[in-house]
């Protein structure tokens, strides 16, 4: 071997790390830098840069990403957040998974530089008619080098539990939520109020923790794990998909019955009013719509959301006042007219009701139990909770 060649090899090798036990990835990231084209790669190519742009919680319209390793060895211990599982072996079977939109842009990944599978199946993709398909060779070892997010399905979270492995479960929602329903195992640390409770916490800084909340829609977790790595955490994880999937999955773990009201009756609205909803607190999808429809300026519409979500759509004329803030700025609440809260599953306009009524009680506060979706130019649709 040439001294040319041998200086080659070796400043490759001293770009190569160990990865943490806790993510299943057999063999070790390359740095992008020195990666090669290979016979049979698929044409279209993107590095850590362009698959970390278009990775988000929410997934980001118009994208899908796509793991194409086996499941339950690979996927299920460690992926990247948002992704969709179509095992390459399993590629023809499990097409519908595909987005309807042919235009749509997808990012096949797999075990790194080494590994095939993302490249076959993304010419099958294009078979299929996809015309926007990219793959990232250096894959899931790479992402993990990069310092990337990394999330886990529900199987394996059910094989942890099943195994009583050592791990600790944390449900992200605010403490009404959670009390409705939890993965088995689990602890409550409500994002927002996480500073106060990190004696909850492990004290073993290596302890796996597996963050969730209200499914692709909710940024708790994602939230509560980036304050976790803070504090230096090492094996910190989510689990994007949340409560909503678990509870398809397996069903309902604890269900708390609904308190009746005083009456014992639901309320009936006279005129246009706000109608009292199934949870204490809320009020219903069809009588907010017709208040906000008839007379927007009678209430004041309040988005508890983060900031970067409001950024991507609102309901237009609401207020942004993120959860976090809520409680230093709660004497700027108006007392003369009703305070609605809002945000994309109930979970944190529930806890800003909570939060309201517990400081200043005086205020009208209310809020919306429901299920939104925010368009970009203002619109929306709710979905009430069953």
């Amino acid at each position: 071997m040439n001294a040319k060649r041998f200086g080659f090899l070796a400043a490759f090798a001293a770009s190569l790390i160990a990865l943490p036990a806790i993510y299943p990835v057999d063999v070790l990231a390359a740095d992008s830098a020195v990666i090669q084209t290979k016979d049979g790669w698929y044409k279209a190519l993107v590095d850590f840069d362009f698959v970390r742009a278009n990775v988000d919680i929410p997934p980001k319209k118009g994208v899908m990403l796509i793991d194409s390793r086996p499941a339950a060895r690979q996927f299920d211990p460690g992926h990247i957040p948002g992704s969709v599982n179509i095992p390459d072996s399993q590629f023809e079977k499990q097409s519908d998974k595909l987005p309807a939109d042919k235009a749509t842009l997808l990012i096949f990944y797999c075990g790194g530089v080494d590994c095939m599978l993302s490249h076959t199946s993304a010419m099958k993709a294009e078979k299929l008619g996809y015309t926007n398909i990219k793959v990232y060779p250096a894959g899931m070892p790479d992402w993990i080098k990069q310092g990337g997010a990394v999330s886990v399905s529900a199987a394996y979270i059910k094989k942890l539990i099943d195994d009583k492995a050592s791990y600790v479960l944390i449900d992200a929602r605010p403490k009404r939520v959670s009390d409705k329903g939890m993965i088995p195992t689990s602890i409550n640390i409500s994002d927002s109020e996480f500073d106060k409770h990190v004696d909850k916490l492990p004290a073993d800084k290596s302890t796996p923790l597996i963050f969730y909340c209200g499914g692709l829609d909710c940024v708790l977790s994602d939230n509560s794990a980036a304050k976790a790595r803070k504090l230096g955490y090492t094996k910190v994880l989510t689990y994007p998909e949340g409560y909503p999937e678990w509870e398809k999955i397996h069903g309902a773990a604890t269900v708390a019955a609904s308190a009746p009201s005083a009456s014992g009756a639901t309320a009936k609205p006279s005129a246009v009013a706000l109608v009292p909803g199934k949870e204490k607190g809320s009020v219903t999808v069809d009588s907010f719509e017709q208040v906000w429809k008839a007379n927007p300026e009678s209430i004041m519409l309040i988005d508890v959301r983060d900031p970067k979500e409001v950024a991507a759509g609102t309901i237009k004329g609401a207020v942004s006042l993120p959860i976090n803030d809520l409680e230093k700025k709660v004497g700027t609440l108006p007392a003369d007219k009703p305070v609605v809260f809002i945000c994309g599953t109930g979970a944190r306009s529930g806890e800003a009701y909570d939060t309201v009524k517990l400081l200043r009680d005086e205020v009208k506060a209310y809020f919306i139990d429901a299920d939104i979706k925010f368009n970009g130019d203002g619109g929306y649709s709710m979905v009430p909770k069953k």
